[in-house]
C-alpha cells in the first residue's frame, strides 16, 4: 500500500478539515497518481471534497464509525477489520491512503511507499503526519527539483520503507 499527501516543514497536513494550501501541480500529481486506483480515507476527508462526493475514476473506500453512513459511489467500512477484508480484494500496489491523520497513522505500518509533496513553509494546523525524516524505517528514494508556486517552494519526495 502507498500513502500520498502534502505536508509543511513540520509535517502538518491540515487545518479545520481542509488542506493547508492548494498547489495546482500537487493536485495534478495526486489526480494522475490515483486515477484508476483505490483510495482509502476517513469520513471527514471525504466530506472535505467538493460537494462531499467521492473522487471520480477511483474506487473510494471510506472508514467511519457511523453505521448509518451511506454515500453513493463509495464503499463504506466501519472497522479496521472490515477495511482489511475489503482491501484484500485489490492489488496492494493500487491502494493509496489519502487521509486524514487518524487513517494515515492507522495504516502507516502497512504501507511501503509514501508520496509526499513537502512544502517549505510552516502553517497553522491541527492535523499532522508522522515525521518520516526522523523515522529510521523510511528513506527518501526519489526527489524532484525544487518547484515554486507564487512564493511557496515545494518538492515531490518519494519515501520507501527500508527492507
Amino acid at each position: 500500500m502507498q500513502l500520498i499527501l502534502s505536508a509543511d516543514k513540520n509535517w502538518a497536513i491540515g487545518k479545520d478539515n481542509k488542506l493547508l494550501v492548494r498547489i495546482p501541480a500537487d493536485m495534478k500529481f495526486f489526480r494522475e497518481t490515483t486515477t484508476g486506483k483505490v483510495v482509502v480515507m476517513g469520513r471527514k476527508t471525504l466530506e472535505s471534497f467538493p460537494n462531499g462526493l467521492p473522487l471520480k475514476n477511483r474506487t473510494n473506500i471510506v472508514l467511519t464509525r457511523n453505521l448509518d453512513y451511506k454515500i453513493k459511489d463509495a464503499i463504506i467500512v466501519h472497522s479496521k477489520e472490515e477495511l482489511d477484508q475489503e482491501l484484500k480484494k485489490y492489488n496492494s500496489e493500487d491502494i493509496y491512503v489519502i487521509g486524514g491523520e487518524c487513517i494515515y497513522r492507522m495504516l502507516l505500518d502497512e504501507c511501503d511507499t509514501a508520496h509526499v509533496t513537502k512544502i517549505d513553509y510552516v502553517y497553522e494546523a491541527d492535523a499532522y503526519f508522522p515525521n518520516l525524516d526522523e523515522d529510521p524505517d523510511w528513506e527518501i528514494v526519489a526527489d524532484s527539483e525544487e518547484q515554486t508556486y507564487f512564493d511557496l517552494e515545494y518538492q515531490f519526495l518519494k519515501y520507501k520503507r527500508r527492507e
